[in-house]
């Protein structure tokens, strides 16, 4: 088993101010990993990092995070393996962190419950800011009472709208923050007379076939 670390102090010290939420990140590209851990870190959240799914599992057990950050495709155990036993046995949310965009990878990704799906590489810049935005969503869920009939894993709708991963697409094809590449995406739509929903559809429609194409 690889070694795994928790950055930044379990208790707040007397007189300081009190750590963010608590954040596991496990990629198996040790330089993405210290990157994301790092730039979390000192947005003041505290971060559980691994860089195996086996790893993961066991200090998402141990330490219950708020918010998972996962990668899909590692050895032995995949982030979709992580994901689904955060959803089902821990009920711990998480995000994705990928460098694939394919139809059957977003099929999956929805099928799951993500919160959030962003397209690598990202600048912390950007990731730091889709983090606080997954949470100030889950808060307003848990505060938010729930509606009649089955419950659902957290944020298994979120991604049945296409925009969070046109807006990835575009973060990481134009170096842009999220909230330009949002603005970017309804000035498309604009310019096409389309909905942002449908611009979004056609973008990740265009993403797949340059990668079919290999262009």
């Amino acid at each position: 088993m690889t070694a795994t670390r928790v950055v930044g102090p379990a208790a707040t010290a007397p007189g300081t101010a009190p750590r963010k939420a608590r954040i596991l990140v496990v990629d198996d590209d040790r330089l993405v990993l210290a990157t994301v851990t790092h730039g979390l870190t000192e947005a003041g959240y505290e971060v559980i990092d691994a860089d195996n799914g086996d790893d993961a599992i066991l200090l998402a057990r141990e330490h219950r995070p708020a918010l998972a950050l996962l990668d899909i495709r590692m050895e032995g155990k995949s982030g979709f393996d992580v994901a689904q036993t955060l959803r089902d046995a821990y009920r711990i949310p998480f995000m994705f962190l990928s460098a694939f965009a394919d139809q059957a990878t977003r099929d999956q990704v929805r099928a799951l419950g993500a919160l959030d799906y962003l397209v690598k590489p990202l600048e912390v810049g950007q990731i730091v800011p889709a983090v606080e935005a997954v949470l100030a969503r889950l808060r307003s869920a848990v505060a938010a009472p729930a509606p009649p009939g089955p419950a659902t894993p957290a944020g298994a709708d979120l991604l049945a709208d296409p925009l969070p991963l046109a807006v990835g697409v575009l973060m990481h094809r134009h170096a842009l923050a999220r909230a330009q590449a949002l603005r970017r995406l309804h000035e498309l739509a604009q310019a096409q007379g389309l909905t942002p929903q449908a611009q979004a559809e056609r973008l990740l429609a265009a993403v797949e076939e340059l990668a079919r194409t290999g262009a």
